[in-house]
């Protein structure tokens, strides 16, 4: 999906959708348009595939979620594959916001995310895991996670985020994920973005692992919490702080 600006706003110019990978463009009466993408089969498996690209003209400014949360189901062989890839030209400003990724036992998911930014270009990016329904009395044993994160500004490389979950690293203790089954990192990747430290460690949330961090125009944020729940709820308020608006209307809480 390309978006490029006119003197009316943000307009789609060019569109494709195949397979169960589509994207929505809800009316919307604020000046920023909202991209939805879904996944219709309902979840990933071993050897699915799903790729989600947006480009953004100059000066376009918009926000990108998913419909629901993305759920990674039993492989029987393989791994399922989840690509993004997210371009932003010169003064260009996009919130990726999807809602989270839930694993179920015996997952098998590889998933990437890759994107381009002009030199003047604003990112916010949010992605939450969560380990199981705690609502089902879900326990994982066996999954396999094999996450990339990348963001380049001007063609260097400025936020690299790689991470790997492992049999091994769910019963690892505090030097992995202890006794915690939702996880979330914020990035805010901008021109100035140490300077929303202050307001960022002011809202970390009490009762679960929070942390913020600034440099080199970047703010991060990575939380852990022991279920889903609470976990989304401090996202909502720390993206809603860097935001200043409410979250996509498709968000769940």
């Amino acid at each position: 999906m390309r978006l490029v600006q006119h003197a009316e706003g943000a307009r789609l110019t060019d569109l494709h959708q195949s397979g169960s990978a589509k994207a929505m463009l809800p009316r919307m009466h604020g000046a920023a348009p909202e991209v939805v993408f879904l996944n219709t089969s309902g979840g990933l498996t071993g050897g699915d595939r799903l790729d989600y690209a947006l480009d953004l003209g100059a000066g376009v400014r918009a926000v990108a979620t998913t419909q629901t949360a993305e759920r990674a189901y039993a492989s029987s062989g393989g791994h399922a594959e989840l690509s993004v890839r997210l371009t932003l030209g010169p003064g260009a400003a996009l919130d990726w916001l999807p809602q989270e990724t839930i694993l179920f036992d015996q997952s098998r998911l590889t998933r990437r995310l890759n994107a381009d930014l002009a030199a003047d270009a604003r990112l916010l990016l949010a992605e939450c895991v969560v380990l199981g329904r705690a609502a089902m009395g879900e326990t994982l044993h066996d999954i396999d996670l094999t996450d990339w994160r990348e963001v380049r500004r001007a063609g260097q490389p400025v936020f690299l985020e790689p991470l790997r979950l492992t049999p091994q690293t769910l019963t690892a203790g505090p030097a992995a994920l202890a006794a915690y089954r939702a996880f979330a990192t914020i990035a805010l990747i901008a021109p100035g973005a140490e300077d929303m430290l202050a307001t960022v460690r002011r809202t970390l949330p009490e009762g679960m692992m929070a942390a913020a961090s600034a440099w080199d125009g970047k703010c991060v944020v990575r939380l852990m919490a022991v279920d889903a729940m609470p976990l989304k709820a401090a996202m909502a308020q720390l993206l809603g702080v860097i935001r200043g608006k409410p979250l996509p209307r498709v968000w769940q809480i």
